[in-house]
């Protein structure tokens, strides 16, 4: 993707999306395009700054859209936290750590619920809280980093 001008995907044996990679990156198309460059991909409908999401539950954007859109979530943008917090994040779920894969530094947690998402946390913050998988967490996301655009 660093030394491609496009980037072509494929999925089963069809094209799901082509574009330049920073298009590709910042907008997938599919849940297996998202996993490929690291996002959460949450298909829903939008009605001003909410989406309702098409498994169930509710996102917050910052900006408003309307109608059939993905929102998507960098794993870095997502807080884990052992009782609900407080504060300014509009968005906070309660999850379930899934499973847990360490990369370098930090731990990417996959997280499931009535909104799953992938969360990267140091190791030092996974080892802290005494995270291990089947752990019932909360889930925090600030609107300003939830990507809105349409479906």
């Amino acid at each position: 993707m660093a030394l491609a001008d496009r980037v072509l995907v494929l999925e089963d044996g069809a094209v799901v999306q082509e574009g330049e990679p920073a298009e590709i990156a910042t907008r997938p198309r599919t849940d297996y395009v998202a996993r490929l460059v690291g996002l959460s991909l949450l298909p829903g409908l939008a009605e001003g700054p909410r989406v309702r999401l098409a498994g169930g539950g509710v996102v917050t954007a910052s900006e408003e859209a309307s109608g059939p859109v993905f929102a998507a979530v960098r794993p870095e943008s997502v807080s884990i936290f052992l009782a609900r917090p407080e504060g300014s994040p509009r968005n906070v779920w309660p999850v379930r750590l899934a499973g847990a894969t360490p990369h370098g530094g930090t731990v990417r947690c996959e997280l499931t619920g009535e909104v799953s998402l992938l969360a990267d946390v140091t190791a030092a913050a996974f080892a802290e809280l005494g995270l291990a998988p089947g752990a019932e967490v909360w889930a925090a996301v600030k609107a300003s980093e939830v990507a809105v655009y349409a479906r």
